[in-house]
C-alpha cells in the first residue's frame, strides 16, 4: 500500500496532539478496576456535569459501550427498535444477539433517523404471548451512514416522552454526539434530560486515542460496570487514556465547527464532478458519495491512493470521506484539486 499523506477513513484515525500527549504523560493513575484511578473518575464526572447525567463508566470503545447499554437495559428474548443502517445493528459484530439474545426491529429511516411515528407502529403489543416484548429504543446521533445525519432534537424530545410513557428505555449511540450538537447550536444537558443512557465517543471527532464513556442512572451504572467487567471491559491503570479524553473534551469540542465546513467544501467539489452521481448532504463531517458506473469505486479509491489520499469504500459504487483535526485547509485544497483532475 502506498504511504497515506492524507487520510480520510475515518476520525479514528488521528493522532494525539502534543498537548493532549503531555496531558497523558503527566497523568495521575491508580487502578480503575479496584476504583481507584482519580484521572478516570474526573473524566467520568466531568462528562457526568456536561450532561447532567447521575453516573458514568469508562470503556475501552464505543462498540463495548453500546453493548454493555443494551445489555443492561434488556433481558434475553426482548426486542429493541433501531434504524436498519445504525452501528448498534450492523457494525457491531452481532453484539445484540452475542451479548443481549435480543432481537431487532429494523426501520427505514431518513439518512438513518426516524419518527416517533415509527416506533409507535413498531412496538409489540405487550400482552400478545407470540410477540417479543419490545423494552429498548436506540437511535444514533450523528448517523454514521446516514452521511453525518443530525436528528431535530424536538423529535427526539417527543420520542423520549413517549418512550418514557410506555415503558420503553432510550438509549443514545452517541458516537459523534458533539457533532452533532455543535451543527445544531445545542447543549449536552438537553440530551441528558431525554435518554436513559449516553454513549459518547472520545476517539471520533475528538482526537482521542482510545475510549468511551457509558452515562446513565446510578442504578444503570452500577449493573453497568458488572457488565463491563464480565465483557472483559475492565481496565487498570486506565487514567492515562482517560486523561486524552479530559484533553480533547476542553480542548477539541469548538473546532470541530472546521471539520463541518471543510465537509461542505468538499461536498460541494464532489456535486460539480462528472463522475459522482449524488453527494449526501454533508451537516457534519462525514461526506458520503456514489459514483457513476463508468467510475468503479475500487478505481476511484486507488487513484487516489496512488496520490496518498484515502478514502473507503461504503456500499456499491458509495465513498465515504470523514473530516478531522488531522485535516487542515491545505490538504482540502489538495484533495478537491485532485478529484477535479481525474
Amino acid at each position: 500500500m502506498e504511504k497515506i499523506l492524507i487520510d480520510l477513513r475515518s476520525d479514528t484515525v488521528t493522532l494525539p496532539t502534543p498537548g493532549m500527549l503531555k496531558a497523558m504523560m503527566e497523568a495521575r493513575v491508580g487502578d480503575d478496576v479496584f476504583g481507584d484511578d482519580p484521572t478516570v473518575k474526573a473524566l467520568e464526572k466531568k462528562l457526568c456535569n456536561m450532561f447532567g447525567m447521575e453516573a458514568a463508566v469508562f470503556c475501552p470503545s464505543g462498540t463495548m459501550a453500546n453493548q454493555i447499554a443494551i445489555k443492561t437495559h434488556t433481558k434475553p428474548g426482548d426486542e429493541l427498535i433501531c434504524d436498519e443502517s445504525a452501528h448498534i445493528y450492523r457494525f457491531e459484530g452481532g453484539g445484540i444477539a452475542l451479548h443481549s439474545g435480543c432481537s431487532v426491529r429494523l426501520i427505514q429511516g431518513n439518512r438513518g433517523r426516524f419518527t416517533i411515528e415509527d416506533i409507535k407502529i413498531n412496538v409489540n403489543d405487550p400482552f400478545n404471548e407470540h410477540l417479543p416484548h419490545t423494552s429498548l429504543v436506540a437511535i444514533e446521533n450523528t448517523s454514521n451512514r446516514g452521511g453525518g445525519s443530525c436528528y431535530d432534537y424536538n423529535e427526539l424530545l417527543k420520542m423520549s416522552e413517549w418512550c418514557h410513557q410506555n415503558r420503553l428505555a432510550f438509549h443514545l449511540d452517541g458516537a459523534r454526539i458533539f457533532n452533532a450538537i455543535t451543527a445544531r447550536g445545542e447543549s449536552p444537558e438537553q440530551y441528558g434530560r431525554i435518554f436513559d443512557s449516553i454513549s459518547v465517543c472520545l476517539s471520533k471527532g475528538l482526537g482521542a486515542p482510545v475510549g468511551s464513556v457509558l452515562l446513565g442512572s446510578k442504578e444503570f451504572i452500577f449493573q453497568a460496570r458488572r457488565f463491563r467487567k464480565a465483557f472483559g471491559g475492565g481496565m487498570r491503570q486506565s487514567g492515562y487514556l482517560a486523561a486524552a479524553g479530559i484533553y480533547a473534551l476542553e480542548h477539541h469540542i469548538n473546532r470541530l465547527a472546521d471539520d463541518h465546513r471543510r465537509a461542505a467544501i468538499l461536498a460541494q467539489t464532489l456535486a460539480e464532478l462528472k463522475y459522482v452521481d449524488y453527494v449526501l448532504p454533508a451537516e457534519t463531517n462525514i461526506v458520503i458519495f456514489k459514483l457513476k458506473d463508468a467510475m468503479p469505486a475500487s478505481k476511484f479509491v486507488n487513484t487516489l491512493m496512488e496520490s496518498g489520499i484515502a478514502m473507503v469504500e461504503f456500499g456499491p459504487q458509495q465513498i465515504r470521506a470523514v473530516l478531522h483535526l488531522g485535516i487542515d485547509d491545505t490538504q482540502l485544497d489538495n484533495v478537491c484539486n485532485l478529484l477535479r483532475k481525474m
